[in-house]
């Protein structure tokens, strides 16, 4: 089972393309499952390896989970994991293809998406626009184009500077799970970045060679985490007192749009969703 797992975790990052945090996630719900069985089923001397998964394996882990006390969430998000590795296996001939259908998780109702008004939202962009410094433009670049387009914070990192088309006002997104798409940029927001570009990010800039287009003080490709404290730090200037993340401005983002009257297949379509019953959830959202 390690070997599978193994497997199955390269599969995720070479071929899914998720996330180091989803990747870890996994890995760690896995390797408890693993872990339960090979302590509660296996021999003396015996591995992972020598135990062939099946329903018997499954039902007790699943009553092992229950008596930790995890919350709905969590017991729901490791047995996701198992069932999600399960089909992977299924599909490699190495389980049998109905173990998948006999592991059942408690029913989570999804918390509505958590969305700042836009009045809050305007006192965040604010204090971007009033802070002198080259990182704070670098900021309101960052910010502003974050709210304008609602894209996902690893997105926002992944641009370069060919990705903004300055004549066409608009910024192609380039996913890691989905295809390209591109976002029309309102002028006032195009100009913000252009101007971002030609007099404070060559300021960043410590190689010519560098593509990224929002760069950390060394001049390199600032990273998600980062990313995450400026929004924070933003957050607190503006005396925000709940927790502010990218997800929250794009969460805004979408609940701003909708309910000023945007086409929800628009909005589908410019946050990248698979379905449109997860955009439907921010028509619930008060804000």
């Amino acid at each position: 089972m390690v070997e599978d797992i193994r497997l199955f975790i390269n599969y995720l990052a070479k071929e899914k393309k998720c996330s180091k945090n989803t990747i870890d996630a996994y890995h760690n719900d896995l390797s408890q499952m693993a872990d339960y069985i090979a302590s509660t089923f296996g021999n003396e001397g015996q591995g992972y390896d020598a135990i062939t998964l099946s329903e018997e394996h499954l039902k007790m882990y699943v009553a092992s989970l229950k008596d930790k006390h995890y919350s709905l969430s969590t017991e729901a998000r490791k047995i996701a994991a198992v069932k999600t590795f399960l089909r992977f296996m299924a599909d490699r001939g190495k389980v049998q293809d109905d173990l998948v259908t006999k592991l059942s998780a408690p029913k989570v109702r999804k918390p509505l998406p958590k969305a700042l008004s836009i009045a809050e939202i305007r006192r965040v962009l604010d204090e971007t626009a009033r802070l002198p410094s080259i990182d704070a433009r670098r900021d309101r670049a960052m910010l502003e184009l974050l709210y304008a387009t609602g894209m996902l914070a690893s997105e926002l990192m992944s641009l370069n500077v060919g990705d903004f088309n300055a004549f066409q006002s608009n910024i192609t997104i380039n996913s890691q799970k989905a295809k390209p798409r591109v976002i029309a940029l309102e002028k006032r927001i195009a100009d913000i970045i252009r101007e971002y570009i030609e007099s404070y990010r060559i300021k960043l800039l410590a190689n010519d060679r560098e593509k990224a287009l929002f760069l950390n003080q060394r001049g390199e490709r600032l990273t998600r985490q980062g990313f995450w404290q400026i929004v924070q730090s933003y957050a607190d200037l503006a005396g925000i007192s709940v927790k502010v993340t990218p997800r929250t401005i794009r969460h805004s983002y979408a609940v701003h749009k909708l309910k000023d009257g945007a086409d929800i297949q628009s909005v589908q379509e410019a946050l990248g969703h698979a379905h449109i019953s997860t955009t439907k959830a921010y028509k619930q959202v008060e804000k």
